[in-house]
Formats: C-alpha cells, structure tokens, sequence
C-alpha cells in the first residue's frame, strides 16, 4: 500500500511514519500542508491519505474535498486531536477517525476498514458545484450531461461537475440503470416518468421530481428501442 501523511506538526508525522513502519508498511510520502499533499497526488498514486484537519491555509476537510475529488478511490483516515469534526470529516467519505494520540492498534484496525471499505459496496460520486461538495448515488441522479472533459450530474441538489468523461461514466453507470440515448448524455431509466416520440423518430424524456426534459438523438431512441424489445 502507499501512504500519504498530510500534517502541519513534523513530530505527529514522525511518530506515525514509525507506527506505519512497525506494522511493516514502507511506502510513505509526507507533506506538511495540503498544496504539498495536492502536488504529490497529481505525480502519483495513493491507496490511503492521513490527514489532520487542524491545518493552516488549508484544512484537512477542504483537502479532503479536494483529494476525493481528482481520485476518488482514495481511502482518507482523519487524525486529529479534537473530536468535533468527526460529523465534517465522515461528509468527505471518511474511512475512519483517529483521535491523537491514537495507539497502534487503532491504526491497524482503521487500515483494516479500508481492505473492508475495498469490497463491493454501493457506489458513491464525489461531485462539486462552486464551494459545495456532494457525495451522489446513482439512485440519486436523474440525467448526465456531457460538458468537455467533465460531466454535470442533474440531481434534488441541482447542478454539480463530476471529473470524468462520460464515457467513463457511462461504464461506471450502466449497471444501475442508465442508457446512453444521445453523444452527450446518460438518463437514470428509473427516474424517467414519461416518454414522448418526436420529431425523426427521436425521443423525448421526461423525469418524477424535475420539469426539465432530455431529448434522444436518432441513434439513441434506437438503442432505448432496441433495449425494450429485447427485454420483452
């Protein structure tokens, strides 16, 4: 495994870096501030971050954000010696909370809740609008949008980015009941509530909670038909 510890106070990563190194772990990447964390995560990759969230210029919450954001299936542990953030922390999608000074047990166990955590479970998107962070379930999102490198997710929250390509997030989705109807989006065929033939044979969707309406190029009304018919 690799290991980032993302800490303000070098003796709080020299006592950790020791803790990790007895239960056999060597792969270890420091930072003393979260713009140094967020440089090393662009150049490589880590399967847990330790981060305190008592830090300056940026704290280890909106770090987590941040972290999450670009790679999501980083596992993040949150140390710290208060235990008021533990609500914020487990908002980020948080593993495991450790309150300093943690025993080497308790970091062996929060390690273990991320071989667990690896297992399949109920797939969660990290997406983000302006400063605002929400942590998304399939169920959650009515359509998908296209939009450059990225993609919008439409959802009860409104509009949020998500940084993916959609054809990554076609394959990520497709198992939870999305259909690819137009180059430029995906709809949640569970959250569809009416269906309209327009014009060239073209399909119009519409949704159970929203007003807004998607419409299907020609390809895609035929591969929705095609879907239907074989499934009858």
């Amino acid at each position: 495994m690799n290991f980032l510890i993302v800490d303000d106070e070098p003796l709080a990563i020299a006592r950790l870096t020791r803790l990790l190194t007895s239960l056999g772990h060597t792969s270890i990447t420091a930072a003393s501030s979260g713009q140094e964390a967020l440089q090393y995560a662009s150049q490589q990759t880590f399967d847990i971050a330790f981060l305190d969230i008592s830090m300056a210029q940026m704290n280890g919450i909106e770090l987590g954000y941040a972290l999450r954001y670009a790679h999501e299936d980083l596992a993040i542990i949150y140390q710290t010696a208060y235990d008021h953030h533990a609500l914020k922390a487990f908002d980020v999608g948080a593993v495991d909370y450790l309150l300093k000074p943690y025993t080497l047990e308790a970091l062996e166990r929060a390690i273990e809740r991320v071989t667990t955590k690896n297992t399949p479970q109920k797939l969660r998107l990290l997406s983000k609008a302006g400063e605002n962070h929400y942590l998304l379930s399939p169920q959650e999102l009515y359509y998908v949008k296209a939009d450059l490198s990225e993609v919008i997710f439409r959802s009860s929250e409104g509009f949020s980015y998500y940084p993916k390509k959609i054809s990554d997030v076609e394959a990520l989705l497709e198992p939870h009941g999305f259909l690819r109807i137009h180059r430029s989006y995906l709809v949640n065929l569970n959250r569809v509530k009416e269906m309209e033939t327009i014009d060239q044979s073209r399909i119009s969707f519409s949704f159970d909670g929203i007003k807004e309406t998607i419409e299907s190029s020609k390809d895609g009304a035929k591969n929705f038909r095609h879907l239907f018919k074989s499934n009858t």
